[in-house]
């Protein structure tokens, strides 16, 4: 069944295309989230937070965006919510523990863990998410802007400066140096 007439009965209160609209949207929300969280644990948590909550708030979708793009933005929402409710104080050694058990998930899995997801991972929130949403999945600057309500030109400063600190810690300038 097409996502339209999904959408159409999941307003109406039909659990079985509710059922279908998660099930097709479900693994897409966890590997974004995990590239937000760097945490699988907390991805997967975040995705079903993510999805309780659009049965409550499906009548709101207005079928404007892509579904998908809506559930980013609800997901993103909530995980700057958790952040904010939880403090800017950062458990370093969680984090890397956190880091370091994705890692293993993915390598253990023969998925690839390249060098770029390690790079995002040292960005703050507020630089990596809009990264992300820009280069992983092509949203525009206005999109974005729209998605994680920030200025477009807020989010285009962080997108450029994301990028540099990636650049600095993959080390492609030095590469580029090198080669010339």
């Amino acid at each position: 069944m097409e996502e339209r007439e999904l959408i159409k009965r999941a307003k109406k209160g039909d659990h079985e295309a509710f059922a279908s609209l998660f099930r097709q949207n479900y693994p897409f929300l966890v590997k974004y989230l995990i590239k937000v969280t760097m945490n699988k644990d907390q991805a997967e948590e975040l995705a079903q937070d993510t999805m309780a909550k659009i049965v409550e708030k499906i009548h709101l979708y207005n079928g404007k965006s892509k579904f998908s793009s809506w559930l980013i933005t609800i997901a993103t929402n909530r995980y700057i919510d958790i952040q904010r409710k939880n403090g800017k104080e950062k458990d370093w050694q969680k984090e890397e523990a956190n880091y370091r058990s994705l890692k293993w998930s993915l390598e253990s899995r023969n998925e690839e863990w390249n060098d770029v997801l390690k790079a995002l991972s040292v960005l703050e929130n507020g630089v990596r998410i809009p990264v992300i949403l820009k280069h992983y999945y092509g949203y525009s600057y206005d999109e974005i802007s729209d998605m994680i309500g920030l200025p477009a030109g807020t989010v285009k400063s962080r997108v450029h400066h994301g990028i540099l600190r990636i650049r600095k810690e993959l080390k492609l300038d030095e590469q580029r140096t090198s080669a010339n």
